[in-house]
């Protein structure tokens, strides 16, 4: 029996109270004498006969089960429980909504362009906030909307405010006077290509060339004799060659944070926390209690949650490969420029030592080869004179 009640019989005789219950054959459960009187469990409908009984005897409700119980506690609680909701309902109103945009750029007119955009694409002061899907794409959509004035931008949601870094696109200024100077090699390296402006090309395409050898010569000749010295324009690219050394455990566990952030208010009830909206995975998980009470054991909580993936995986000299190639390319491009290209990548050698598995990975690469040599301390009498003899 679920639903029922324990009372206390509290009069002069309780016992000639119980024989008259017997007698309108009342079902009673349990029997329990005690100094105030007599307790009794009853279902909930001869409960409400017996107290239907006009009597001078009382009747005292000590508990309710099951459903009973829950039924009376909303009844009591009902107030309570509609203002919490409406609570909730304001407070998650407020949290999701933008009641300061900050725009961080001492260029006053580079701050209004950014914020006219970002009003353009949904991001206002009081209305509802983005999802972290929709804030990464208004960026891509800002950049490819302001090439000419904007190099970076980065939003950063600290709780109901926006955080808007920007870096100002820096316009090319004509270059100062440029000396003579001649183009060489940065590196070690194969020409993949030239791209002359001024200058005489002194190598050419596929050609193999070493740290500081000549590429576009500033010098002029004629015949072989030095006419002149002159500004070296150009751009020269080549394929350089890297070798990526890795040591990766064999059972290989990551957490990688995502970049997801999520604030959400829960309830905790018995020891159980509730989510009210979604759930995350969490990679850490800060909670602040904003209501508790001192009655029911449930308290309101505001959390923070960090979304994760988690990478657990185990690895042998067959399935290497791909996570070699991953792990070699993240630790390459961190020493290329943004313009620098991966034209291939080769696995040489791959062999297990002790726990992990150690790989090396061959990359060809495309290269901005170009660096400069200066011309200016060269006498060019001198050289024709040294050449003469």
């Amino acid at each position: 029996m679920n639903n029922h009640y324990r009372i206390l019989i509290r009069g002069k005789n309780p016992s000639y109270f119980l024989s008259l219950l017997i007698s309108m054959h009342i079902s009673i459960y349990h029997r329990e004498d005690c100094s105030s009187g007599l307790i009794l469990e009853v279902d909930e409908n001869d409960y409400n006969k017996i107290v239907n009984i006009k009597t001078s005897y009382k009747v005292i409700v000590l508990n309710r089960y099951g459903f009973l119980k829950l039924r009376y506690l909303y009844s009591k609680y009902f107030i309570f429980l509609l203002g919490l909701i409406f609570f909730f309902g304001i407070l998650f109103l407020l949290s999701h909504l933008t009641f300061q945009i900050e725009i961080i750029h001492s260029n006053h007119e580079l701050r209004s362009i950014v914020y006219q955009d970002l009003k353009e694409f949904g991001i206002e002061k009081f209305h509802f906030k983005v999802s972290y899907e929709k804030k990464e794409e208004i960026v891509k959509k800002i950049l490819e909307k302001e090439t000419e004035h904007i190099e970076w931008l980065e939003i950063e949601e600290i709780g109901t405010k926006y955080v808007v870094h920007v870096e100002e696109r820096k316009k090319n200024k004509q270059e100062d006077k440029c000396y003579a100077r001649s183009i060489i090699a940065k590196k070690d390296a194969m020409i993949l290509d030239i791209e002359a402006e001024e200058g005489e090309v002194v190598k050419k395409r596929l050609d193999y060339v070493k740290k500081g050898d000549i590429i576009i010569s500033g010098l002029i000749y004629n015949k072989e004799e030095i006419v002149s010295k002159r500004c070296a324009r150009g751009k020269v690219f080549g394929e350089v060659w890297y070798q990526v050394n890795l040591s990766i455990p064999k059972h290989y566990y990551e957490e990688k944070v995502t970049g997801k952030k999520k604030s959400q208010l829960e309830i905790q009830f018995l020891g159980s926390t509730y989510n009210l909206f979604s759930d995350y995975k969490n990679y850490q998980k800060k909670s602040i209690s904003i209501l508790k009470s001192r009655i029911l054991p449930i308290q309101l909580l505001y959390s923070t949650y960090l979304e994760t993936e988690v990478t657990d995986k185990s690895y042998n000299l067959k399935s290497i490969d791909s996570v070699a190639y991953h792990l070699a390319t993240d630790k390459l491009l961190n020493k290329l420029s943004k313009d620098d290209e991966i034209i291939s990548k080769k696995i040489l050698k791959k062999y297990e030592k002790d726990s992990k598995i150690e790989v090396e990975v061959f990359f060809r690469v495309k290269e901005d080869i170009t660096d400069t040599l200066s011309l200016r301390d060269i006498d060019i009498t001198k050289e024709n004179e040294q050449e003469e003899e």
